[in-house]
């Protein structure tokens, strides 16, 4: 895994700014297998950069701009994704395990095979949302709108859905055992296959 110093990960950062507003010197952001373990990118503007692969454990993100940037199989473990902003950003088969999320834009995100166990949804808009196959087994995704998710094979055991909006979801093959959906509405959603045991409504 490739590692980069502070003054090198700063210079990158300083050239993909200049990438992203069309400046001169510009350059996309390549991360690509790095080890940004820890590191402290709060309000970083990586907008498209590729970080497919790349490790962010216990990474501060804090309101980053990561706009369409490319996360796939980037291990994000523990990292600190507070009001960041994620717009149309690939997920795919990232771990997010105890990451937190809080008022993170996910809109248009893909979260497909996914790693989000024990992770902070609490209240977040993932309504029409790509996570099919994730683990989301025991996150907390109280008063979360997922209305239209695609949730197909995806583990949500013991998961506290309280107050979620689930109308419409994709649920087909979903494992739900022991979940939480107090006044979760499943309007609409489609059930085929799902492993309801032990669903506390």
């Amino acid at each position: 895994m490739k590692k980069v110093s502070n003054e090198e990960l700063a210079k990158i950062l300083e050239r993909h700014g200049k990438f992203v507003r069309g400046e001169e010197g510009g350059e996309r952001a390549d991360l690509v297998g790095t080890d940004l373990a820890g590191a402290d990118l709060s309000d970083a503007n990586l907008a498209g950069a590729n970080l497919l692969g790349a490790n962010l454990a216990g990474a501060d993100l804090s309101d980053a701009n990561l706009v369409g940037a490319d996360l796939t199989g980037a291990n994000m473990t523990g990292v600190r994704l507070l009001r960041a902003d994620l717009r149309d950003a690939v997920l795919v088969g990232a771990n997010l395990a105890l990451a937190d999320l809080s008022w993170a834009n996910l809109a248009g995100a893909d979260l497909s095979g996914v790693d989000l166990r024990w992770a902070d949804l609490t209240g977040m808009n993932l309504s029409g949302m790509n996570l099919a196959g994730a683990d989301l087994s025991g996150v907390d995704l109280r008063w979360a709108d997922l209305a239209g998710a695609d949730l197909t094979e995806a583990d949500l055991s013991g998961i506290n859905l309280t107050g979620a909006n689930m109308t419409g979801g994709v649920l087909v093959g979903a494992d739900m055992t022991g979940a939480n959906r107090k006044f979760a509405p499943l309007r609409g959603a489609k059930l085929a296959g799902a492993n309801m045991t032990g669903v506390k409504r």
